[in-house]
């Protein structure tokens, strides 16, 4: 799946709600959806304005089965790192902070 397909179904998880957080320790500081710094419509439209050279991917460290999608893009002067995976139907977010 190439990176466009990829920026698509993300999208596609966060219009229709497909979205689960990964527990962590440091959820408060890690993933500002989660807590609700910045809303589902915010991350959308970040997410709209990436790159393919803003995109990498790796195997999850606890799974080695699934792959780990990172973002890391700058949007109105902030840099943003978004680091999820896909579990069918959802979008699991492991981190979303500035």
């Amino acid at each position: 799946m190439g990176f466009k397909q990829i920026k698509h179904q993300l999208i596609q998880c966060l219009e229709q709600g497909y979205v689960i957080h990964e527990q962590r320790g440091d959820i408060d500081i890690k993933n500002l959806l989660a807590i609700g710094e910045i809303s589902t419509n915010e991350l959308i439209e970040i997410i709209k304005q990436t790159r393919g050279n803003e995109y990498e991917n790796s195997p999850h460290h606890y799974d080695s089965n699934i792959t780990v999608h990172i973002l890391k893009t700058n949007c109105a002067k902030e840099g943003w790192y978004i680091k999820w995976y896909f579990n069918e139907p959802d979008s699991v977010f492991i981190s979303i902070h500035h």
